[in-house]
């Protein structure tokens, strides 16, 4: 019975969490990207291959690659967007000619995944990733101050939020601010006008011109994918529903089915995040990744718990609201599928123990994540034994 391959998001040298640390945890590859390259510029291949040789000085391997940021304007389909689309086939051509195959991507317009608190206190001590709809109506309407803001959610959260938003001092909604704006680490930072600027791009593009740019940009790419032997992986909106005005389209499983049926091509698959798709309650996540099958490329392992409002924290890998023990049955059911194995990592993690006073980036300090990691890898154990003895 073949298992999964347990890999390691590393966000480069400036990662607090060092390869050789990664080495003590159990992974057997990196999940890792060139960050300081600037969106849509070309990877190259002498800089892919300095960072895969410094990967294998510690006995580890680059598996997957997240991701390769996809520019604004393909997302738009303005400006020199072929011209953008070029850079990422070349960029494609290398991370291949490197021995890379699994490509990781996302098409959120302007923001990458959002929260509201990096620090959320758990029952336990240990600290966590929150996502709270009055805090984002805050940023939205008071410090973003988007055109027509309050009409994007309920009045009842309008209403929390004029209240909060007189209650924060200006030190507090800075810090919001900064949250909801925090990015990916090791990326140039935006600014509250920045953000302005790249949403007024979008004022003319809903959920349907948005899902039509997604599959142009696949169908130029695919079939050189196809020829190269590469997998892509889109990964989910995060959080699954529209935020800031803006359309998300991989949020839950029509949306993947849509995106695998318009562009069947064999390197089109799916970034399979328990994390982002399973803050949608209307997620079945087991039946997802069953229906998906030998799409699913790449996965992403976390969990979260909701509120009736619909906030909510990451909770521990396997509490929160995602039956876990299912859905990596049904990975582990796809993994015997296919020849290759299909890697996950353990995404996010609470910043305990130690690194409650390190300084680490958020969701992805190391105790946590090895805590993961070790009930993951003891999970898909058991369910192998038992696969194995029906």
């Amino acid at each position: 019975m073949k298992a999964l391959r347990q890999t390691w998001r590393w966000f480069g040298p400036n990662d607090p969490v060092s390869l050789q640390d990664i080495r003590q945890t159990g992974a057997e590859g990196i999940v890792s990207a060139l960050h300081h390259v600037p969106h849509g510029e070309v990877w190259t291949y002498e800089e892919i291959i300095e960072r895969k040789k410094l990967i294998e000085s510690y006995q580890l391997t680059w598996d997957v690659v997240e991701s390769v940021t996809i520019h604004e304007e393909i997302k738009t389909r303005t400006g020199d967007y072929m011209g953008w689309i070029e850079k990422y086939k070349e960029s494609l051509r290398n991370l291949a000619k490197a021995g890379l195959r699994v490509i990781t991507y996302n098409f959120m317009p302007v923001n990458d995944w959002t929260r509201t608190q990096l620090d959320y206190l758990m029952p336990d001590g240990s600290k966590a990733l929150y996502f709270n709809w009055v805090d984002l109506a805050v940023f939205d309407i008071y410090i973003l101050q988007r055109n027509n803001a309050a009409a994007s959610y309920p009045e009842h959260i309008v209403t929390e939020a004029a209240t909060r938003h007189a209650g924060y001092a200006q030190e507090q909604l800075d810090h919001l601010a900064g949250v909801v704006m925090f990015g990916i680490p090791g990326e140039q930072k935006v600014t509250v006008e920045n953000m302005r600027e790249k949403l007024s791009r979008y004022d003319h593009i809903n959920a349907d011109v948005l899902r039509g740019n997604l599959v142009f940009f696949l169908q130029q790419i695919t079939p050189l994918c196809d020829e190269l032997g590469l997998q892509l992986a889109i990964h989910p909106d995060d959080p699954p529903m529209d935020i800031l005005g803006l359309p998300r389209i991989v949020k839950n499983m029509d949306d993947l089915q849509f995106i695998v049926d318009s562009v069947p091509n064999k390197s089109n698959g799916i970034c399979f995040c328990t994390g982002s798709l399973g803050a949608n309650p209307n997620n079945n996540l087991p039946e997802m990744a069953r229906k998906l099958g030998t799409r699913i490329h790449f996965t992403h392992l976390r969990n979260t718990k909701r509120d009736a409002a619909g906030n909510f924290f990451e909770d521990d890998h396997l509490a929160g609201d995602t039956d876990m023990y299912a859905v990596v049955k049904e990975l582990l059911a796809i993994q015997q599928e296919v020849p290759q194995q299909i890697s996950f990592r353990p995404d996010h993690g609470h910043q305990m123990i130690d690194d409650l006073n390190k300084v680490t980036n958020p969701g992805y300090s190391c105790i946590g994540r090895l805590r993961g990691l070790a009930e993951i890898r003891g999970l898909q154990l058991g369910i192998l034994r038992n696969m194995g003895n029906q």
